[in-house]
């Protein structure tokens, strides 16, 4: 018998027409999940609140059926006390969970974070009464921060308010996924009674062969290059982690090299970055383009160091002669944006740590090619270079592409494991409820 479709409170922070890159998990989720027995209900910001650009052309991809809730904030006009939404806006969000909850109108709790600080939400509402609950991570939460060092600092204080908020947060998660395994398996070493009492589950963004699709996609031209000028463009699109800056000085050595060494290609190989700002809504924030013209490389990259508009940046991707991806050094970065690369129908050359899932996909599926690297070991410019010829000369046909290699990267399947994930989260919690948790023990 087919079981009855169960109802998934999903709290994004931040959601369409934000034109952050986290909202993209609940959007690429809500599209799929009611295919396996979830009907999600988004609870979010209103856009008002939000200090990005809003990107309606994205609000229009979001499913006019879907229910979403938008909740206030506190401002941040005149006077920016603070500035995290999840902040700004856990009490309406905890508000407006707590009037689903009274009509009973879900079944589970799933939170994707960041905001961190919107992790709590489950368990503020479990110290009520008990509720079955997950924490997505798209990031990690407890890390490192950059001048983090600095004592007292606002960095470090971030930091040690994380340390001291993840385990309370976690502590009655009955599930707990990430975009990748790395992004939560510090969770479960620092709280491993986790590991015996939570589900886990690792499921990458996964990609929606309906974006490119899109009218306004496939009508438009570029605005940042001329595809048909007889250039080799390459298109950079994302932000730049901090992580990844020694990996693209490494690959602008290797374009420079290219030039030293009187190549052709280098002649008519144009680079082009958007999104890389040193701020997402700053258009002179200029990261990239500073390194570049250090190398003499001025004339052959340019930078869009804002954040652009989510369908615009297709329009770029679809006309690009490539798709570069800039990794991180860091193991447990699984960039995403290599399989929505794909589905440009362009070649990708990407910059990736040896153990990413990305490099052997890639590869196998005659989609791009990898220049590896590692935590201890970044690429030399020679092989940059080298790769970038062979990368040139390397015809590429897009129906000799293996498509089938992707699959398991899709939104669609990513969708079907997180509902896999919350029905065994759901069905544990509901067979341990009665003697597990009781009034008198919840702290």
């Amino acid at each position: 018998m087919k079981q009855a479709e169960r109802t998934v409170a999903l709290v994004a922070p931040h959601f369409p027409p934000s034109n952050l890159a986290g909202v993209h998990r609940a959007r690429l989720l809500s599209q799929h999940l009611h295919e396996f027995g979830w009907r999600p209900v988004i609870v979010t910001t209103h856009w008002r609140h939000y200090e990005e650009a809003l990107d309606w052309g994205l609000a229009s991809l979001v499913d006019p059926e879907l229910e979403v809730i938008h909740t206030a904030a506190l401002p941040t006009r005149p006077i920016r006390v603070i500035g995290d939404v999840g902040v700004r806006a856990l009490p309406w969000h905890l508000s407006a969970l707590r009037k689903l909850k009274r009509e009973k109108r879900f079944d589970f709790l799933y939170i994707t974070v960041p905001s961190f600080y919107s992790a709590t939400l489950g368990q503020l509402l479990f110290r009520e009464a008990p509720i079955p609950f997950g924490i997505d991570y798209i990031d990690p939460w407890v890390h490192v921060w950059p001048d983090a060092e600095v004592k007292y600092s606002k960095a470090w204080l971030s930091m040690k308010l994380s340390e001291r908020l993840e385990p309370w947060a976690v502590r009655n998660a009955a599930l707990i996924t990430g975009v990748a395994s790395g992004y939560y398996e510090g969770v479960l070493e620092r709280n491993p009674n986790l590991r015996e009492t939570c589900v886990t589950a690792a499921m990458p963004y996964g990609f929606s062969t309906r974006d490119f699709s899109a009218p306004s996609v496939m009508s438009r031209a570029p605005s940042l290059f001329d595809p048909n000028d007889g250039n080799m463009h390459l298109l950079y699109a994302g932000a730049l982690l901090p992580k990844a800056v020694g990996v693209l000085e490494r690959f602008l050595e290797g374009v420079a090299l290219l030039r030293e060494r009187g190549s052709l290609l280098s002649n008519r190989l144009r680079v082009h970055f958007i999104g890389t700002g040193k701020s997402p809504n700053d258009p002179n924030g200029y990261a990239v383009l500073p390194v570049a013209s250090r190398l003499g490389l001025g004339k052959f990259v340019t930078e869009h160091p804002h954040r652009m508009a989510y369908l615009d940046v297709l329009v770029h991707l679809t006309g690009a002669s490539g798709i570069l991806i800039v990794g991180s050094t860091e193991r447990h970065y699984t960039p995403s944006k290599v399989f929505q690369a794909v589905q440009s129908r362009r070649p990708v050359i990407a910059l990736l740590h040896e153990a990413s899932t990305a490099v052997q996909v890639l590869e196998r599926s005659r989609a791009g090619m990898a220049i590896t690297l590692s935590e201890r070991r970044l690429p030399e410019p020679s092989q940059v270079a080298d790769a970038l010829e062979r990368f040139a000369s390397t015809h590429y046909c897009a129906d000799a592409v293996k498509w089938d290699q992707f699959e398991a990267y899709s939104a669609r399947e990513s969708a079907r494991q997180v509902a896999a994930a919350m029905d065994e989260a759901l069905d544990r919690y509901t067979r341990e409820a009665a003697q597990k948790w009781s009034p008198s023990i919840v702290r």
